[in-house]
Protein backbone atom coordinates (compact mmCIF):
# COMPACT_ATOMS: atom_id res chain seq x y z
CA UNK A 1 0.00 0.00 0.00
CA UNK A 2 1.11 3.62 -0.71
CA UNK A 3 2.71 6.14 1.31
CA UNK A 4 -0.28 8.45 2.17
CA UNK A 5 0.11 12.38 0.38
CA UNK A 6 1.55 15.12 2.08
CA UNK A 7 -1.78 17.54 2.70
CA UNK A 8 -1.32 20.05 0.22
CA UNK A 9 -5.00 22.03 1.34
CA UNK A 10 -3.01 21.84 4.59
CA UNK A 11 0.20 23.60 3.59
CA UNK A 12 -1.29 26.45 1.66
CA UNK A 13 -3.77 26.74 4.72
CA UNK A 14 -7.14 26.38 2.84
CA UNK A 15 -10.11 24.85 2.51
CA UNK A 16 -10.25 21.40 -0.23
CA UNK A 17 -13.08 23.06 -1.97
CA UNK A 18 -11.16 26.28 -2.50
CA UNK A 19 -11.21 27.93 -5.89
CA UNK A 20 -8.42 28.36 -8.37
CA UNK A 21 -7.79 31.96 -7.28
CA UNK A 22 -7.61 31.44 -4.18
CA UNK A 23 -4.96 28.38 -4.12
CA UNK A 24 -3.26 31.13 -6.20
CA UNK A 25 -3.53 34.13 -3.76
CA UNK A 26 -2.85 31.16 -0.90
CA UNK A 27 0.15 30.19 -2.49
CA UNK A 28 1.61 34.45 -3.02
CA UNK A 29 1.37 34.57 0.41
CA UNK A 30 2.86 30.82 2.03
CA UNK A 31 5.88 31.05 -0.84
CA UNK A 32 6.58 35.09 0.66
CA UNK A 33 6.10 33.60 3.90
CA UNK A 34 8.28 30.84 3.81
CA UNK A 35 10.94 31.85 1.30
CA UNK A 36 14.43 30.91 2.56
CA UNK A 37 16.05 34.23 1.02
CA UNK A 38 14.15 35.94 4.31
CA UNK A 39 16.65 34.68 6.24
CA UNK A 40 20.47 35.49 6.21
CA UNK A 41 22.50 32.57 4.51
CA UNK A 42 24.03 31.11 7.13
CA UNK A 43 20.98 30.84 9.74
CA UNK A 44 20.22 27.96 10.71
CA UNK A 45 16.34 28.48 9.90
CA UNK A 46 16.95 28.22 6.46
CA UNK A 47 17.12 24.27 5.65
CA UNK A 48 13.70 24.45 7.24
CA UNK A 49 12.37 27.20 5.86
CA UNK A 50 13.78 25.56 2.15
CA UNK A 51 11.87 22.33 3.08
CA UNK A 52 8.73 24.14 3.56
CA UNK A 53 9.30 26.77 0.69
CA UNK A 54 9.79 23.16 -1.77
CA UNK A 55 6.49 21.59 -0.18
CA UNK A 56 4.56 25.16 -0.88
CA UNK A 57 5.49 24.94 -4.45
CA UNK A 58 5.07 21.26 -4.54
CA UNK A 59 1.28 22.00 -3.30
CA UNK A 60 0.75 24.86 -5.72
CA UNK A 61 1.75 22.79 -8.40
CA UNK A 62 -0.47 20.29 -7.71
CA UNK A 63 -3.47 21.96 -6.75
CA UNK A 64 -3.01 25.17 -9.89
CA UNK A 65 -3.54 22.50 -12.30
CA UNK A 66 -7.26 21.15 -12.62
CA UNK A 67 -6.35 17.84 -14.07
CA UNK A 68 -3.55 17.07 -11.25
CA UNK A 69 -5.64 18.32 -8.52
CA UNK A 70 -8.64 16.15 -9.25
CA UNK A 71 -6.02 13.25 -9.48
CA UNK A 72 -4.50 14.31 -6.11
CA UNK A 73 -7.85 14.34 -4.80
CA UNK A 74 -8.91 10.63 -5.94
CA UNK A 75 -5.61 9.35 -3.88
CA UNK A 76 -6.24 11.86 -0.85
CA UNK A 77 -9.64 10.52 -0.43
CA UNK A 78 -8.73 7.02 -1.01
CA UNK A 79 -6.16 7.15 2.06
CA UNK A 80 -9.12 9.04 3.73
CA UNK A 81 -8.23 12.71 4.49
CA UNK A 82 -10.61 15.10 5.90
CA UNK A 83 -10.72 18.94 5.37
CA UNK A 84 -9.90 19.27 9.11
CA UNK A 85 -5.90 17.01 8.27
CA UNK A 86 -2.84 18.96 8.47
CA UNK A 87 0.86 18.17 7.83
CA UNK A 88 3.75 19.01 9.80
CA UNK A 89 6.33 22.15 8.71
CA UNK A 90 9.18 20.04 9.23
CA UNK A 91 7.40 16.79 7.13
CA UNK A 92 10.06 15.76 4.61
CA UNK A 93 8.69 15.68 0.99
CA UNK A 94 8.04 12.88 -0.32
CA UNK A 95 10.33 12.10 -3.97
CA UNK A 96 9.01 8.45 -4.49
CA UNK A 97 6.31 8.93 -7.63
CA UNK A 98 3.01 7.91 -5.42
CA UNK A 99 -0.37 8.67 -5.96
CA UNK A 100 -0.58 12.28 -4.86
CA UNK A 101 3.71 12.75 -4.34
CA UNK A 102 5.10 15.19 -6.97
CA UNK A 103 5.36 13.93 -10.37
CA UNK A 104 8.73 14.40 -10.95
CA UNK A 105 8.75 12.05 -13.88
CA UNK A 106 6.66 14.92 -15.97
CA UNK A 107 10.26 16.58 -15.77
CA UNK A 108 11.90 13.81 -16.49
CA UNK A 109 12.87 13.16 -12.98
CA UNK A 110 11.76 10.11 -11.06
CA UNK A 111 10.91 7.67 -14.16
CA UNK A 112 11.78 4.45 -12.44
CA UNK A 113 12.15 3.80 -8.47
CA UNK A 114 16.31 4.17 -9.23
CA UNK A 115 16.03 7.32 -10.71
CA UNK A 116 15.10 9.67 -7.99
CA UNK A 117 15.39 14.03 -8.04
CA UNK A 118 18.00 15.13 -6.37
CA UNK A 119 17.88 17.92 -3.65
CA UNK A 120 19.29 20.35 -6.26
CA UNK A 121 16.82 19.35 -8.80
CA UNK A 122 13.84 20.45 -6.32
CA UNK A 123 15.17 23.30 -5.40
CA UNK A 124 15.93 24.54 -8.72
CA UNK A 125 12.43 24.00 -9.46
CA UNK A 126 10.89 25.69 -6.54
CA UNK A 127 12.80 28.77 -7.76
CA UNK A 128 11.92 29.05 -11.38
CA UNK A 129 7.95 28.65 -10.37
CA UNK A 130 8.45 31.03 -7.37
CA UNK A 131 9.98 33.38 -10.16
CA UNK A 132 6.85 33.07 -12.55
CA UNK A 133 4.38 34.27 -9.95
CA UNK A 134 6.98 36.62 -8.52
CA UNK A 135 7.78 39.01 -11.47
CA UNK A 136 3.60 38.41 -11.35
CA UNK A 137 3.22 40.03 -8.36
CA UNK A 138 5.83 42.69 -8.90
CA UNK A 139 3.64 43.62 -12.63
CA UNK A 140 0.47 43.97 -9.96
CA UNK A 141 2.37 46.10 -8.08
CA UNK A 142 3.67 47.95 -11.14
CA UNK A 143 7.39 47.04 -10.49
CA UNK A 144 7.81 45.01 -13.94
CA UNK A 145 6.26 45.54 -17.17
CA UNK A 146 6.39 43.21 -20.70
CA UNK A 147 6.48 39.80 -21.55
CA UNK A 148 9.71 39.55 -20.07
CA UNK A 149 9.00 41.30 -16.69
CA UNK A 150 11.53 43.93 -17.47
CA UNK A 151 12.31 46.24 -14.11
CA UNK A 152 10.62 49.64 -14.05
CA UNK A 153 11.67 52.68 -12.46
CA UNK A 154 9.42 51.46 -9.44
CA UNK A 155 11.36 48.57 -8.56
CA UNK A 156 14.30 50.12 -9.04
CA UNK A 157 13.49 53.40 -6.86
CA UNK A 158 12.56 50.77 -4.23
CA UNK A 159 15.60 48.86 -3.67
CA UNK A 160 17.65 51.77 -4.03
CA UNK A 161 15.71 53.14 -1.29
CA UNK A 162 16.17 50.04 0.79
CA UNK A 163 19.70 50.34 0.09
CA UNK A 164 19.91 53.96 0.45
CA UNK A 165 17.76 54.01 3.94
CA UNK A 166 19.88 51.46 6.13
CA UNK A 167 22.50 53.87 4.65
CA UNK A 168 20.30 57.12 5.89
CA UNK A 169 20.00 54.97 9.22
CA UNK A 170 23.69 54.24 10.06
CA UNK A 171 24.74 57.69 9.49
CA UNK A 172 20.79 58.76 10.93
CA UNK A 173 20.08 61.13 8.23
CA UNK A 174 16.78 60.97 5.59
CA UNK A 175 19.47 62.54 2.87
CA UNK A 176 20.68 58.58 2.43
CA UNK A 177 17.25 56.94 1.79
CA UNK A 178 16.28 59.68 -0.88
CA UNK A 179 20.04 59.57 -2.34
CA UNK A 180 19.65 55.54 -2.22
CA UNK A 181 15.94 55.68 -4.10
CA UNK A 182 18.02 58.51 -6.73
CA UNK A 183 20.96 56.41 -7.52
CA UNK A 184 18.94 53.13 -7.65
CA UNK A 185 16.89 54.52 -10.52
CA UNK A 186 20.18 55.16 -12.06
CA UNK A 187 21.74 52.51 -11.75
CA UNK A 188 18.51 50.23 -13.17
CA UNK A 189 18.93 52.54 -15.97
CA UNK A 190 22.16 50.87 -17.16
CA UNK A 191 21.41 47.65 -15.92
CA UNK A 192 17.67 47.56 -17.75
CA UNK A 193 19.66 47.84 -20.75
CA UNK A 194 21.16 44.60 -20.87
CA UNK A 195 17.38 43.17 -20.47
CA UNK A 196 16.95 41.01 -17.86
CA UNK A 197 13.75 39.87 -16.14
CA UNK A 198 12.91 41.46 -12.62
CA UNK A 199 13.73 38.10 -11.08
CA UNK A 200 16.80 37.31 -12.69
CA UNK A 201 17.82 41.15 -11.12
CA UNK A 202 16.90 39.78 -7.83
CA UNK A 203 18.61 36.47 -8.10
CA UNK A 204 21.73 38.79 -8.09
CA UNK A 205 20.87 40.72 -5.55
CA UNK A 206 23.10 40.56 -1.80
CA UNK A 207 21.28 38.67 0.76
CA UNK A 208 20.28 41.68 2.62
CA UNK A 209 18.48 43.22 -0.34
CA UNK A 210 16.67 39.90 -1.49
CA UNK A 211 15.05 39.44 2.42
CA UNK A 212 13.87 43.48 1.92
CA UNK A 213 12.62 43.50 -1.16
CA UNK A 214 10.54 39.73 -0.51
CA UNK A 215 9.48 41.61 2.88
CA UNK A 216 8.51 44.70 1.63
CA UNK A 217 6.39 42.81 -1.52
CA UNK A 218 5.25 40.28 1.03
CA UNK A 219 3.79 43.39 3.74
CA UNK A 220 1.82 44.42 0.07
CA UNK A 221 0.74 40.85 -0.37
CA UNK A 222 -0.38 40.50 3.07
CA UNK A 223 -2.34 43.69 3.28
CA UNK A 224 -3.99 43.24 -0.29
CA UNK A 225 -5.12 39.90 1.52
CA UNK A 226 -6.41 41.30 4.82
CA UNK A 227 -8.14 44.11 3.21
CA UNK A 228 -10.06 41.94 0.45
Amino acid sequence: MSAPPVDYYATLEIDSKATQQQIRDAYKKAALKYHPDRVPSDSPERSTRTKKFQQVNDAYYTLSDPNRRLDYDTARQFHGFTSGDSSSFEEEIPRQSTPGGFPWSAFGFGGSSNTQPSEEDHERFSNEQFGGVFEEMLREEGMAEGERAQPTGKFWSLLGGLSGGAMGFIIANFPGAVAGAVAGNRLGAVRDARGKSVYAVFSELPQADKARLLSDLAAKVFAHAVGS
